[in-house]
């Protein structure tokens, strides 16, 4: 077990989401409304209901919101989503996995295609990038959650796969089938995590340069401003200096 890899597996920048609250707090309300109908509506029940709960709370979403999300998935009146996965290259040879919900397979399909053309990217076949990664659970604390030797041996106890912790917080790999139960062992002896979830890692990080940096990203803003789209993951390693030359 890599105790304090110096790589980080970016889901997207922070900043995208930042940008637009409105935008953000909707995404997460159609991840619980789903999971709250796939389940039960009880978070303490439903293990997925229970990870897009705390990922709202972190992010700070109202409670009222939060309930009225859990709320809708019992209406007649809701809207049936479907859950999709593309894969496809961006700039600089990065691979990328997009995670949708969507009520209309066909806008969504529309618009990531779109998206990749526009912006230096190729769209590619169902499983042309999967094969690249690894399917594990996810559970994030911030860095004041502890020392990285003291969060790496909670983790160890817990039975978690993989740990990385650096300066903005620490990232817990799990087994996919083991995530919530390691989730709950870490709650107890760390507190709440701010996320706990499914994610893609990749297995051989791209190291991108400055010139296809700027183009990838602009890629990944794109597709994280589209309402359907939940998620993008990335094999892509950008360097610090390359990001302070960019900003």
């Amino acid at each position: 077990m890599a105790g304090h890899s110096k790589f980080k597996n970016i889901m997207h920048r922070k900043g995208a989401q930042d940008k637009k609250r409105s935008a953000m707090f909707s995404k997460l309300s159609r991840e619980i409304t789903v999971a709250a109908k796939m389940g039960t509506p009880d978070p303490d029940m439903n293990p997925r209901l229970r990870a897009a709960v705390m990922a709202a709370k972190a992010q700070s979403m109202p409670k009222d919101n939060i309930q009225r999300a859990i709320d809708k998935s019992s209406m007649g009146d809701a809207a049936d989503y479907e859950e999709l996965r593309y894969e496809g290259f961006g700039p600089g040879g990065v691979s990328l996995i997009v995670e949708a919900l969507t009520d209309n397979r066909n806008r969504t399909a529309t618009n990531v295609r779109t998206i990749f053309s526009k912006n230096g990217g190729n769209l590619g076949a169902s499983g042309s990038v999967s094969h690249g990664f690894s399917r594990l659970g996810l559970i994030g604390y911030p860095a004041n959650a502890g020392s990285a030797d003291a969060v790496f041996e909670a983790a160890i106890e817990a039975g978690a796969e993989d740990v990385e912790s650096d300066d903005e917080g620490h990232q817990i790999w799990t087994a996919q089938e083991d995530l919530h139960e390691v989730a709950k062992a870490l709650e107890k002896a760390l507190g709440e995590p701010e996320s706990t979830k499914l994610a893609w890692r990749p297995q051989t990080p791209v190291e991108v340069g400055e010139d296809e940096a700027g183009s990838l990203l602009k890629l990944i803003d794109a597709l994280d401003e589209d309402d359907d789209i939940q998620t993008v993951w990335g094999n892509y390693e950008v360097s610090d200096e390359v990001m302070e030359r960019l900003n």
